[in-house]
């Protein structure tokens, strides 16, 4: 199992098909949601901390996640985390009120937390360091059918299936992935002794007093931020109440959307590779995808209405967003590779708990408005939202280039 081509069927297409579930576990609420707001007569902020319980169980497991990946491997805690993510499926499939669908989220935040960060460790142990961006961005590309299966054909099913019947199809392909990574992935044995929890927890709290991460993690950070807080949940609504879109045309527009994450992903992770190769920063490729997740962002606060515009926009959104596993790469390989996954779930506790609060937030401010005669939100409110996510992504980008001008 040397070659690339086996070491990617064996090892990293199975973890990166956990992680398609990943993405459809957080991206299926953008097609639900209006669904689920309905049927239980949810407010936007009941809505957006629905949404948001994943993001903060997801974010709480980060740190503890990354120790056991780099203690254990990626095999068995991805086995087991499978299992944890069948059972919240099985728990929101079940639910009959709000309590119980954000129990079932913060269980499926608790199953999910490792997916993309067991990708990048698996990749960092079997693939050389100029490899494991385009390998990563392969897997995103795989992952990423994840969102792209919660868009139309979410919406297609709902008629026949409805809500519940998706979510237990989701929770019989956690149960097959969980057989799949167990008997196919294999973890690379670690040189030397045998490293304790103690050590390893200490190592975590030197990552986390590093001024190093402090300068570059948050930034890294964003562009899934970013992804989490607007595919995650406020795209279909925004497309309903800014766009004028019907339940079809949503879907639709969201499946371009994961289209255009799927090329970014695959594409900034090859443009990372050659960048790298070539003996530039690795971290110019997401530092270009910042400036253009900022200019979308600007766009989407005019309140564009012609499908051109509107699927151009959400277009470049997403293929921006996609270069957020490169900064998670490029940052880590400012630090020893035995801590790359404590490192990616560090940044990925920062990305949780921003998504976490930026979805929290967008639906506070959307309250703050009135709702329009469909039972929508205001389309000044989206602009609102989105004004203020774009200065605190340019706000957190300043920072890190400063602090690079700095070295």
């Amino acid at each position: 199992m040397s070659s690339p081509y086996r070491l990617f069927l064996a090892v990293t297409l199975p973890l990166a098909a956990f992680n398609l579930i990943n993405q459809a576990s957080r991206t299926v609420m953008a097609v639900i949601g209006p669904v689920l707001a309905i049927e239980f007569a949810l407010s936007a902020s009941e809505l957006g901390m629905l949404a948001a319980c994943l993001l903060a169980a997801y974010g709480v497991a980060q740190l503890p996640v990354g120790v056991a990946l780099d203690l254990v491997g990626p095999r068995r805690i991805q086995a087991g985390a499978c299992l944890i993510t069948a059972a919240g499926f099985a728990v929101f499939a079940l639910a009959q009120g709000l309590a119980g669908l954000a129990v079932a989220r913060v269980i499926l935040g608790i199953g999910i937390s490792a997916a993309l960060m067991a990708v990048i460790k698996a990749n960092t142990q079997w693939f050389a360091p100029a490899q494991v961006a385009n390998m990563t961005g392969i897997a995103m590309v795989v992952g990423s059918l994840g969102s792209v299966l919660t868009t139309v054909p979410v919406e297609a099913a709902l008629p026949a299936f409805g809500w519940r019947g998706v979510f237990w199809l989701l929770c019989a392909a956690s149960l097959a992935t969980a057989a799949w990574i167990f008997f196919s992935v294999r973890d690379k044995p670690s040189a030397g002794p045998r490293r304790t929890l103690a050590a390893e927890a200490a190592v975590t709290g030197r990552i986390l007093g590093s001024r190093r991460f402090w300068r570059f993690g948050p930034a890294a950070a964003m562009l899934s931020v970013m992804n989490f807080a607007y595919l995650g949940l406020w795209a279909g609504p925004w497309l309903r109440d800014v766009a004028g879109y019907d339940g079809v045309t949503r879907a639709h527009t969201l499946l371009l959307y994961t289209i255009a994450l799927m090329m970014g992903g695959w594409a900034v992770g090859w443009a990372g590779s050659r960048a790298q190769a070539r003996g530039l920063p690795a971290i110019l490729v997401p530092t270009l995808c910042t400036a253009g997740l900022v200019a979308a962002q600007v766009g989407l606060m005019l309140q564009p209405t012609h499908a051109l515009a509107v699927i151009g926009l959400w277009a470049l959104f997403a293929f921006c967003a996609a270069g957020g596993p490169t900064a998670y790469i490029a940052v880590g390989q400012m630090f020893p590779v035995e801590q790359t996954a404590r490192i990616a779930t560090a940044i990925n506790t920062l990305t949780l708990c921003g998504a976490f609060a930026l979805q929290a937030a967008i639906g506070v401010i959307l309250d703050l408005w009135p709702r329009n005669a469909a039972g929508g939100w205001d389309a000044n409110a989206y602009s609102a939202a989105l004004a203020i996510s774009a200065v605190v992504h340019l706000l957190v980008a300043g920072a890190a280039a400063f602090a690079h001008g700095r070295r």
